[in-house]
């Protein structure tokens, strides 16, 4: 059972509803612009302490339960292609090692999960983003996962093939696990994958930025152009991260080989 009881797994328990009015016009109509204008929102103390606290001993409960791997991929998360030699930008590979808890492995009573369901929640998301609908994944595993970074676990350069990414900081590592990013490195649309500044890149010829956040913050990730990585975790502390994943149509799985590769199952 987790710490906070059916009754305060309300939105304004499970929030800081007072310095995040996510029901207010003016706030969404900001947090728009800022998304818009940055590529990125960070909202600190997006959750309260008590439900970081619930999560967070949710997730430590459940992290023998993690599925841990090691992936290579190159940072287009596509497969080699043939077109281009191995040491090229397009085939270059870099390094993700992480573990992930699946939907099915977070409590029907979770904060998290009250908090995913909130009409409330999607709304306010759906006016930030853009969009006009969210739901949630048709299998039982992608909607909510939490991902476990320990000691010398990272997640390597790369760019999203979503239009955006929500995520909740549960615990910062003692140091790194900094996220880092670069706006606009690509052109997606128009088919410009910038491989010569990829290649500078993965040399570590460029100077990304670093993004701040504290343990509950919300952040909401406009990744499909922006390349972006998280450093190593350097210490005894794992960086716990909660992925929020919806789709903008209904009755939509997440792909055989994405579930295999992420979470080392099907179902």
């Amino acid at each position: 059972m987790s710490a906070l009881n059916k009754k305060s797994n309300k939105l304004e328990s499970i929030l800081n509803l007072e310095i995040h009015p996510i029901d207010k016009p003016e706030f969404r109509s900001k947090c728009k612009s800022m998304l818009d204008k940055d590529g990125v929102l960070v909202l600190n103390e997006f959750l309260s302490v008590e439900s970081i606290q619930s999560i967070l001993e949710e997730a430590k409960q459940q992290e023998h339960l993690a599925y841990f791997c090691v992936n290579e991929h190159n940072v287009f998360l596509e497969p080699f292609d043939n077109q281009y030699a191995k040491n090229h930008a397009r085939n270059r590979t870099v390094v993700s090692s992480k573990g992930c808890i699946t939907d099915d492995q977070v409590p029907s009573d979770s904060a998290l999960r009250a908090l995913y369901n909130s009409n409330d929640f999607k709304s306010f998301l759906c006016n930030v983003l853009g969009e006009k609908a969210l739901y949630k994944y048709d299998d039982n595993l992608s909607s909510i996962n939490i991902h476990y970074a320990r000691d010398g676990q990272e997640l390597g350069w790369h760019f999203d093939n979503s239009s955006f990414a929500i995520t909740l900081l549960i615990q910062k590592p003692l140091a790194g696990g900094e996220f880092e990013y670069i706006r606009d490195f690509r052109d997606s649309k128009n088919n410009d994958n910038n491989y010569d500044q990829v290649t500078d890149l993965i040399n570590d010829r460029f100077k990304a930025k670093k993004l701040a956040m504290e343990n509950g913050s919300l952040v909401l990730f406009r990744g499909k152009d922006a390349i972006h990585r998280v450093t190593p975790t350097i210490g005894s502390k794992t960086r716990i991260l909660s992925v929020l994943a919806y789709n903008l149509e209904p009755n939509i799985k997440l792909s055989e080989t994405a579930r295999m590769t992420f979470f080392g199952k099907l179902n």
